[in-house]
């Protein structure tokens, strides 16, 4: 994604390229052939490879049939290990941003494999998510043009029969970006009151949300619970968290869940202080905590920017009287949030979170209901886990369809992968055998870097700009007993401890280098 986070020996996204590149993941092009002025040609090699340049290994680079849109498409394959390039040197552009929009598919494996856009002001690259299934799926890179030339590159350096495909090529004005890279941290402070200790690269203690934020993480998320059975994620921790977040520099994104415990998908209990509440009480209880939490946050000067009314709400919120079985209530009491977030901040944008993100049909069914009741919303959030969720390409038909059909950005609300298979405690972890990973991504810390790497390609690719990031999930969580899954059992272990930002000794996972996200 836009060039590779520094590490010894390779680009950083903003480095100003020379003609040859450094490193053995680059090919030093000869001087290059000027295509139509102005113009990308031949986007579709529906020409074959007309108007393009090769460079690199013969034969390892050619149009074939089966094109994602037309009948052809670009190949990068060979028998033996090969390096090559498929590029176009444009000229008489005029200066301003410009976006790369590639269709890919790849095998996964190679060393390196990218689209990328070279001008006077550097190179930026988007790398190749592996698609073993065969699916495409759309990247996009962008570049200020400064002096009216830009190379277009399409590159492998692959080992022996690994595979990529492009397509649909277009070169247009404009930029892309995302305006949030973030982490939920919401149990950092347990953690750290059990004894756990966080580190910087280097390896001396460190705060842990100042590691996260100078490498790059801009926003935090802070779930809330309402009476929870060991004081943590309350009202009180969650304003003495924001103090921290506010003063990392961090915008903030407050995840109430209504509820004294976790909430998803297959839980939405009802906090004990408003059980037996009928509805109409209920849509009160919702207002007044919502609008009290954030009135106190912002009364300290640390207003959330972002609200999530209600956790992976797939089949409602406080059951059984806000289940999707009564959509009237479920979108009163969503309404009820949404009010009193707005009635604290007009600006802080409201986010409703499901789950599921590649399920197209889910997130269509439920969003039609509340905008048919009128739930008003800004943001739709989105849980994605790969090995539950399904494939980068359903996550992205499903943003795509979503921005489409109701004009609101969106943001993966939740991801995560392991950086080993190992434990750090008793307790079994979450994903633990190598049948629950997902094809191309080994858990190790490259594995996990490649995967936030790839899903925030995706979030970016969503047309117009909706997609406005990603946040990890629970990156602090790291094993120390007292601090497990339940909160009123101090015996729990952690289940996710191998899937944090902060590996068994504190140290920070690779995957962190991919906050610096442009």
């Amino acid at each position: 994604m836009h060039g590779t986070p520094a590490t010894p020996g390779r680009l950083t996204r903003r480095t100003a390229l020379t003609a040859a590149l450094g490193g053995a993941a680059a090919l030093a092009l000869p001087a290059p052939r000027a295509a139509a002025s102005g113009t990308l040609g031949n986007g579709g090699f529906e020409q074959g490879t007309t108007g393009w340049s090769q460079y690199g290994t013969s034969g390892a680079a050619y149009a074939e049939a089966g094109g994602r849109s037309g009948g052809r498409r670009l190949a990068h394959w060979a028998s033996s290990a090969y390096r090559v390039e498929t590029y176009q040197y444009l000229t008489g552009l005029s200066n301003g941003m410009y976006t790369l929009t590639a269709w890919v598919r790849s095998s996964g494996g190679q060393n390196e494999a990218y689209i990328g856009l070279r001008t006077a002001a550097g190179e930026q690259r988007t790398d190749l998510p592996p698609t073993p299934n065969g699916e495409w799926l759309r990247l996009v890179t962008s570049l200020a043009v400064t002096d009216g030339t830009a190379t277009v590159r399409l590159y492998s350096d692959a080992n022996a029969g690994d595979w990529a495909n492009f397509d649909d090529i277009t070169l247009t004005p404009g930029a892309t970006g995302l305006a949030v890279r973030g982490a939920d941290i919401s149990s950092l402070k347990k953690n750290e009151d059990m004894g756990a200790t966080y580190r910087n690269p280097s390896g001396a203690r460190a705060d842990a949300i100042g590691v996260l934020a100078s490498a790059g993480m801009n926003h935090a998320r802070l779930r809330v619970w309402v009476d929870p059975a060991d004081g943590y994620c309350d009202k009180a921790r969650t304003l003495a968290m924001a103090r921290r977040v506010k003063a990392a520099g961090l915008k903030l994104l407050v995840d109430f869940h209504y509820s004294d415990t976790w909430t998803d998908p297959g839980a939405q209990t009802v906090p004990a202080a408003w059980s037996g509440h009928s509805y109409a009480r209920l849509t009160t209880d919702v207002h007044d905590h919502t609008y009290d939490v954030l009135n106190a946050l912002k009364a300290q000067g640390t207003p959330a920017d972002m609200v999530q009314i209600g956790n992976e709400l797939n089949a409602g919120m406080l059951w059984p009287t806000g289940s999707t079985s009564d959509w009237a209530q479920l979108a009163g009491l969503l309404t009820a949030g949404a009010n009193a977030a707005k009635a604290v901040s007009s600006a802080t944008r409201v986010a409703l979170h499901l789950a599921n993100g590649g399920d197209n049909a889910l997130y269509r069914t439920w969003f039609d209901n509340a905008v048919s009741y009128g739930v008003p919303f800004d943001v739709i959030g989105l849980s994605f886990y790969g090995y539950w969720h399904g494939s980068l390409s359903d996550l992205q038909a499903n943003m795509d369809d979503l921005a489409t059909r109701y004009g609101r950005d969106l943001y993966v609300a939740e991801t995560a992968y392991p950086f080993t298979l190992d434990g750090d405690d008793s307790w079994e972890n979450v994903i633990d055998l190598e049948s629950e990973l997902v094809a191309g991504y080994a858990a190790t810390g490259a594995g996990q870097a490649a995967w936030f790497r790839d899903l925030l390609s995706v979030v970016e690719a969503v047309p117009n700009g909706r997609g406005l990031g990603a946040f990890w999930w629970d990156a602090t969580w790291t094993a120390r007993a007292g601090n497990g899954w339940d909160p009123a059992d101090p015996s729990s272990g952690n289940a996710w401890e191998n899937q944090a930002l902060f590996d068994f000794d504190g140290v920070p996972t690779a995957a962190q280098a991919w906050f610096r996200h442009r």
